[in-house]
């Protein structure tokens, strides 16, 4: 689990980890905890912590793979925001 400084829109995360081999971006703000997950539309997950609407992470499903094809990263938590590859290129070297 690397340190970053990741901002997606109004969320902020400080620590991630990527599987490149799965294509599967993990952030979190502060260490990994548990939380009530979320699926996204864009079939992402979003973890909230119990009970509240605060998030605490955030699993991204083939970040390279849609960075490479769109040029750039959407997700829904709960309004739509975005990111491109060069403001995740911290996080995806994180393995």
């Amino acid at each position: 689990m690397e340190h970053v400084n990741i901002t997606i829109g109004p969320l902020s995360f400080d620590h991630a980890d990527y599987d490149a081999d799965s294509d599967v971006l993990y952030l979190h703000v502060g260490e990994p905890q548990s939380g009530e997950g979320e699926e996204t539309p864009e079939g992402h997950v979003v973890r909230y912590a119990p009970g509240t609407n605060r998030v605490v992470g955030l699993t991204v499903l083939g970040a390279r793979r849609i960075l490479d094809r769109d040029g750039r990263l959407a997700i829904t938590v709960p309004d739509t925001v975005e990111t491109t590859a060069e403001q995740l290129a911290p996080a995806l070297a994180a393995v």
